[in-house]
């Protein structure tokens, strides 16, 4: 009977240890089978990308002139492309009605001069002699006082419409307001130009400052943020192989509210004088992030029905994490989302991954 027992005690103890190395091989076999995944730790970096937008040159400054009054081109001293200095004489017209104006406002200004200098001294006279007790009476000296006064007054309107006939005669000589290039002419000699004229549909001459130009591009909504005015930026033009550099200088703080995008402004020293307004630039800005993000390559991020997310693995199991996108380049990309420093996760994730799927690493 004990022979029997221990018999069983034997063959029990045999089924065990075989049970467990099959298991252990099964174990082993399985791990085998299962491919590892790759995994890595979550860093933060800063994501510098480049935007190639277009944008146009302009003059830095420009202007169209127009006649002030009716008149007619009666000297026409430049012509396209001609370099022009600030004050320079660039048309003189003729309008004989305003020259006559003016020859009677001078008549009468000096009329009303002479009448003004013959009471003024009538009264200054009456004045000194009213001194004498019983000679002139307060009357008289009164009188005088008022004609002085009112003649005077005469004499000041006078003035006035003197200088503003002289005005209007300064309008018939046009003049260049700054330094700069004519870049369009639309009259001849002898053309009837002013506000009631046919001639002023179009300005007489357009003046540009080219020795320095003015590049604007407008920014989307999406990219305002990365840029600082002082950043340094390049473009290029496509009638020139050359690329040229130029500084954010001013930014309008505000988006277009039809484009939804923000006008930037650069100035452009063309000290060469080989770009012109109105060339169409390619200006490739960059962009660079004020401060450190997450940034992970794209075969981690899922995009599913359910959204955007990473796999995280905890304990070595998988957890979806939902995040958004920010930046991407080459096949690098911006997440944000409820993560850590050092969080470890799947580098090439799948869809197929479920939550509290045993990940092997």
């Amino acid at each position: 009977m004990k022979n029997n027992i221990k018999s069983i005690a034997i063959l029990f103890t045999a089924l065990v240890a075989l049970s467990s190395c099959e298991k252990k091989k099964e174990e082993t076999l399985k791990a085998e089978i299962e491919p590892k995944t790759e995994t890595f730790l979550l860093e933060k970096e800063k994501l510098t990308t480049e935007l190639r937008l277009p944008a146009e040159l302009t003059g830095f400054q420009q202007v169209d002139l127009y006649a002030k009054v009716s008149s007619f081109v009666k000297v026409l001293k430049v012509d396209i492309g001609s370099e022009v200095k600030k004050g320079q004489l660039l048309i003189v017209l003729e309008a004989p009605e305003i020259s006559s104006q003016l020859a009677a406002a001078e008549s009468r200004l000096k009329s009303m001069e002479a009448i003004y200098a013959t009471s003024k001294s009538t009264y200054n006279r009456l004045y000194e002699t009213s001194k004498v007790e019983g000679t002139i009476s307060k009357n008289d000296l009164e009188m005088a006082s008022g004609k002085k006064n009112s003649d005077y007054a005469q004499y000041q309107a006078a003035v006035a419409a003197h200088k503003e006939v002289a005005i209007m005669r300064g309008y018939l000589e046009i003049r260049a307001p700054f330094n700069g290039v004519v870049s369009a002419r639309n009259v001849n000699l002898g053309t009837y130009v002013g506000p009631a004229g046919k001639g002023s549909d179009l300005p007489l001459l357009t003046i540009q400052q080219q020795d320095k130009l003015r590049l604007a591009v407008s920014i989307p909504e999406l990219y305002t943020g990365y840029l600082h005015q002082g950043d340094e930026m390049s473009f290029n033009v496509k009638s020139l192989p050359e690329t040229f550099k130029a500084k954010i200088t001013r930014m309008s703080g505000a988006l277009d509210l039809k484009l939804r995008s923000e006008r930037v402004e650069m100035d452009v020293h063309n000290t060469k004088a080989n770009l012109l307004p109105g060339m169409v630039a390619e200006v490739l800005l960059p962009l660079n992030a004020k401060d450190s993000t997450f940034v992970v390559p794209k075969s981690a991020v899922v995009s599913s029905a359910e959204g955007l997310f990473v796999i995280k693995v905890l304990n070595h199991k998988a957890t979806r994490v939902d995040i958004k996108k920010g930046r991407e380049i080459d096949d690098k990309i911006e997440i944000f989302g409820d993560l850590n420093l050092k969080d470890k996760l799947v580098k090439i994730a799948s869809e197929e991954t479920k939550e509290g799927d045993i990940i092997n690493e």
